[in-house]
């Protein structure tokens, strides 16, 4: 077997065969051209770092709010509707499910944008609805934390003020469905009032007939509408006077219905009260960037410059070698 210094395959008879021993020679001969392309390789990834546009992600985990975070909200609730009012725990879940759906709306909002931001939200734990995770990606560790908490803070209110606007519609139906209630009260006691003065008036027209004008019967109790013409004419003018000027008579029901009437109308709720979610973990300060990782790119432009330099010597060999077949 001969070799040059300038052979990359040693000669034998097998056009198959392969002489690892005198490729490794020409790619060690020519060790400074592959050099040259890693560090070719090395300083265009080195540039790119350099320019370009990092990503780092805040992430922070939210749950239902608690009890006194919803309080105004489920004691207005309760005064509203009573026995009839959702439980805390629907009002917690209603809560964080409509903070879920507003802040996905305002992340489809912003991934719309001419410069779109990422914004998510998705389950913690894969196949449970609750706690959830929500996270940002800016181009620094601080804006990402905290643009983070800006925007949940943002959804908070945003919702809080929803939660608080459809109370007060919901206060104004209370109110007037109780003012009906209340005037169909009345109607109805003044219609008996006056009911009672025809019935009386009616039996003095037949005691005035009977000329019965003092009573006649000792029980009053035992009274009925067709012996009240007993009681004598005297009695029944002084009984239809009274009634006259006596105020309606209502029922306990009704002294209820205006005590409902007074607490809702004394309803108040703060919208600042309100939270419909709670920080199982707060947004954090990410230590390591998404993109870009400097050990991959480094790495990879040290392989690629190896492959490329290698490529390049034993090609130019094989070139130089090259000898047609007569």
């Amino acid at each position: 077997m001969t070799q040059n210094n300038n052979s990359p395959v040693s000669r034998s008879n097998d056009p198959e065969h392969i002489d690892l021993l005198a490729l490794m020679l020409q790619l060690w001969r020519g060790k400074w051209t592959i050099a040259i392309f890693v560090f070719v390789f090395i300083a265009m990834a080195i540039g790119y770092l350099s320019i370009a546009k990092e990503k780092w992600t805040s992430r922070a985990i939210i749950a239902q709010p608690d009890a006194a975070q919803i309080a105004t909200y489920s004691n207005a609730l309760n005064i509203l509707y009573g026995s009839a009012a959702p439980s805390m725990l629907d009002i917690q879940t209603r809560a964080i499910g409509r903070f879920n759906s507003s802040f996905s709306a305002l992340s489809q909002a912003l991934d719309n944008q001419d410069v779109p931001e990422k914004l998510t939200i998705e389950p913690a734990v894969k196949g449970e609805t609750l706690p959830l995770t929500v996270s940002y990606i800016s181009t620094s560790a601080e804006a990402a934390q905290k643009q983070l908490a800006q925007y949940i803070q943002q959804v908070d209110e945003q919702t809080a003020k929803e939660l608080a606007l459809d109370l007060k519609d919901n206060i104004k139906e209370q109110i007037k469905s109780l003012n009906d209630s209340l005037v169909s009260q009345e109607k109805v006691a003044q219609e008996q009032k006056e009911l009672r003065i025809k019935q009386i008036a009616e039996a003095l027209k037949n005691a005035e007939a009977a000329k019965i004008t003092s009573p006649r019967i000792q029980q009053t109790q035992d009274v009925t509408q067709e012996t009240m013409f007993l009681l004598g004419s005297d009695g029944l003018k002084s009984m239809i006077d009274n009634e006259a000027s006596r105020p309606l008579v209502f029922s306990a029901a009704y002294y209820q219905t205006r005590q409902k009437l007074l607490d809702i109308q004394n309803l108040n709720v703060n919208p600042d009260t309100i939270h419909v979610y709670r920080y199982v973990m707060k947004p954090n300060l990410p230590v390591h960037r998404d993109s870009p990782k400097k050990p991959i790119i480094l790495t990879l432009a040290v392989l690629l410059g190896l492959m490329m330099g290698s490529v390049v010597v034993l090609a130019r060999n094989t070139l130089r070698n090259y000898k047609p077949k007569a």
